[in-house]
């Protein structure tokens, strides 16, 4: 049985939005409800990214959107906020595709990239024409990235990269891979240096292999890449980019979509439980939603996700106003997505039994959630990014 979702605005927090704020909110919402949300549960349980949307979303301006010129829709940065929101209400993996697109691959290339590589890839990658993953992680490396495998060769004419990358989204679908790899330049001032390279798909030597068996974002590409002596011209390397800093700045404009894509989720649990309860009579007909526990239940779940809503808010001004640091950041992907697990469970537990079924949305959210948690830095490295931020030690 599907509900018709009602919003969540407890503290009036509608008020604090612009017109357009508002209206990015309700033309993305609208979206969802009429393209995503019929289709998304098919694809959880065949495990199939619904690329039909690709274009379609394309045109709606969701990719690069705080992005300016080259197609994008220069929205600040709460729009995109709440643009992810209601992409991670439709599901994680939807969110996933959109946040690395655009945070993970155009924004790379409009930050450190040539002219001549901005004017190529961002136009066609704004409709959704062409397709990009982010090749940072590797089989033995995640949430320790500077020792990576991967190495860029240098040669007389351009670079060959040899390596492997892992926990890829979109990388077998993709028509270009940021990679980030280390120089191999002996003598050189950037040897051993993390650079990011753009390496086409298409290349010799480029392979992508799919994850398959997964129980979270199902409805998402996630793949493995290798390189084997793939062989790029130096205009391949993105100018702009050195050291670990780079990679890090476009994960920081991941996460912060992140806070708020999980507000989603927990929109999404949190409106089906509140049905559901209200509809569902139990001991002398009555609602369960007129149980203490159950309004306890309810009580926690809309306090939570409207301290979430105004830390991300927060953080989305303070990104416009160019205030925003990693920690705050960091506090606002932490905690929403840990509140949104939280939210999940909840609202299972009122659904009972019927909550584990994809009638409702629920499961889906929470294992999809399990990803997120793990995702763009693990809830523990939020965690010691948080306590360097207080204490002044690092604890890396």
């Amino acid at each position: 049985m599907a509900f018709k979702f009602q919003g969540v605005d407890f503290l009036q927090f509608d008020s604090l939005l612009t017109p357009d704020e508002l209206l990015v909110r309700s033309s993305t919402r609208s979206f969802i409800d009429d393209n995503v949300l019929p289709i998304i549960e098919q694809c959880n349980r065949d495990g199939r990214f619904p690329r039909e949307l690709v274009l379609p979303m394309g045109s709606m301006g969701f990719f690069g959107a705080t992005l300016q010129g080259y197609g994008c829709a220069g929205m600040n940065n709460v729009e995109y906020g709440l643009l992810n929101q209601e992409l991670e209400r439709g599901d994680s993996g939807i969110r996933s595709f959109v946040s690395v697109h655009s945070s993970l691959v155009m924004y790379p290339i409009h930050a450190f990239g040539s002219q001549q590589q901005r004017d190529h890839w961002l136009p066609a990658m704004a409709t959704g024409e062409k397709i990009g993953c982010f090749g940072l992680t590797e089989p033995d490396f995640g949430s320790n990235p500077s020792d990576m495998r991967t190495r860029a060769r240098r040669t007389a004419d351009g670079y060959v990269l040899n390596g492997e990358k892992m926990w890829i989204t979109s990388g077998s679908i993709a028509d270009v891979a940021v990679i980030w790899a280390k120089v191999d330049d002996p003598g050189a001032d950037d040897h051993g240096r993390i650079r990011g390279f753009l390496v086409e798909t298409d290349r010799p030597g480029f392979a992508a292999h799919d994850v398959h068996g997964k129980w979270s974002l199902r409805a998402s590409v996630t793949s493995g890449l290798s390189m084997q002596d793939v062989r790029i011209p130096a205009d391949n390397l993105l100018p702009g980019s050195s050291g670990l800093r780079s990679p890090l700045m476009c994960l920081s404009q991941a996460r912060y979509g992140i806070s708020w894509g999980a507000i989603g989720a927990a929109m999404a649990c949190y409106d089906t439980a509140l049905q559901y309860a209200v509809d569902r009579k139990q001991f002398r007909n009555q609602p369960i939603a007129s149980h203490q526990l159950v309004q306890e239940k309810l009580a926690w779940m809309v306090t939570e996700i409207t301290k979430a809503q105004l830390l991300s808010l927060q953080v989305g001004r303070l990104k416009d106003q160019g205030k925003a640091e990693p920690q705050h950041i960091s506090m606002a992907k932490k905690n929403n997505v840990w509140m949104a697990l939280e939210c999940a469970r909840m609202s299972r537990d009122i659904l009972g039994a019927a909550g584990i079924t994809d009638d409702y949305p629920i499961m889906r959210h929470m294992m999809n959630l399990e990803s997120v948690k793990t995702y763009e830095g693990t809830d523990s490295i939020h965690t010691l990014i948080l306590g360097q931020s207080v204490t002044g030690i690092s604890a890396f």
